[in-house]
Formats: C-alpha cells, sequence, structure tokens
C-alpha cells in the first residue's frame, strides 16, 4: 500500500487543479509568479489533516514571509522535509469527492459537502464505479444540502462541471489501483471546479 501526497497525486491524476508552484525556500517563494492572494500548503505524508496542524494558511504578498516562515517552522519541528505549495485561491463550495475500494461493491464514488466539514455535516452518497452523468445528478439530488450548491444565497455552482468532474473522477479504478482517493475539497462556482486537496492510496 502506498499513499501519495497531493503533489504526487496531481502528477498521477488528469483532473483540474488550481495553479501552483511547489518551493522549498522562502526565496522560491518570493519570486513566484502566482497571483496574491496565495494558499500556502504543507507537503508532506506525515500530515494528513493540514487544517488541524495549522499547515496551510492563506497569505497576502505582504503576510508571505511571516507565513512561510510559521510553515518552515513546522517542518523543523516535525524534522520533515521543506516541501510548500503555493496555490490560487480560488472561490466558491466545498465538496468532497472520493473512491473507496469496497469489499462488497468493488469501487464506489462518494460526494459530500463540506471541505473541513465534512465529518460534522455528514451530507454523504455513493454509487457504484464507474457513473454516468444521470447517476452524477441522481447523487447531487441524494444531498440533504443540496440548496447549498443549487443557490443559496445567490452562491449557485456550475452542476454541468461537477457532473462531469464525477464522472470522470469514477473512471479512475479502471486506470489506476486505488484503495482510496480523497478530494477534499474541490472548491466550484459558477465557472469551474478546482481539485485543491488530494490524498491517494494505492494498493
Amino acid at each position: 500500500m502506498k499513499v501519495l501526497t497531493h503533489v504526487e497525486s496531481e502528477k498521477l491524476f488528469d483532473l483540474p487543479y488550481p495553479k501552483s508552484s511547489l518551493t522549498s525556500s522562502l526565496e522560491e517563494a518570493k519570486e513566484t509568479k502566482l497571483e496574491f492572494p496565495l494558499i500556502l500548503k504543507l507537503i508532506s505524508d506525515k500530515i494528513i489533516h493540514k487544517t488541524e496542524e495549522n499547515a496551510i494558511l492563506k497569505t497576502s504578498k505582504e503576510q508571505l514571509e511571516e507565513n512561510y516562515n510559521k510553515l518552515l517552522k513546522i517542518c523543523q519541528q516535525k524534522k520533515i522535509k521543506p516541501q510548500i505549495l503555493l496555490q490560487e485561491f480560488i472561490e466558491g463550495q466545498e465538496v468532497i469527492i472520493g473512491i473507496k475500494k469496497d469489499p462488497t461493491f468493488n469501487h464506489v464514488i462518494l460526494l459530500g459537502i463540506g471541505g473541513i466539514f465534512v465529518e460534522l455535516i455528514k451530507d454523504i452518497t455513493f454509487r457504484k464505479c464507474p457513473i454516468t452523468k444521470e447517476d452524477a445528478e441522481s447523487m447531487i439530488n441524494d444531498l440533504k444540502n443540496k440548496k447549498i450548491l443549487t443557490g443559496f444565497r445567490n452562491q449557485s455552482v456550475n452542476l454541468e462541471i461537477l457532473k462531469d468532474l464525477l464522472v470522470k473522477v469514477s473512471k479512475l479504478p479502471e486506470k489506476h489501483d486505488i484503495q482510496e482517493l480523497d478530494l477534499n475539497p474541490v472548491i466550484i462556482n459558477k465557472k469551474e471546479a478546482k481539485t485543491v486537496d488530494v490524498r491517494t492510496v494505492l494498493e
């Protein structure tokens, strides 16, 4: 069994991701061509829940040095190699999309409302892989809080993009030996869906 970081997963799966660059020093980070604000993210297989470990920070250009050094300090404390991803900041609604290998049904795909609140909200639906676009639509309709996606406070998202992404993800087990795949969060708005963080467990 092999666990892949976000950066390793991004190289393996052809999915939509935010623009990003991987850095190992503040000097590299200061040379970025990406537009601020940015998300700074510590990349390590030793850090699974980045939010809980303060290993993910939103930063302006003015705060870059201070925030970058905070993540370097975590690297020193945990004795891990400094790998810090600079990622463009995407606004929108957060969902989780995942693949699990089930002993009975083989691979199943899940969709949930969530991001960091997915375990609190527990609003998740499953289907057997691979799925069709009609299956993807029924998954969205299964969600108790689907109003978050369909127009709550004028924050509607492009459901066609979400359906296409669900279908695409459901076909990944045909090419890869996936035990678990967590795209959490996927941030979606009216124009696009971006896979902000990925954790992969291969067989």
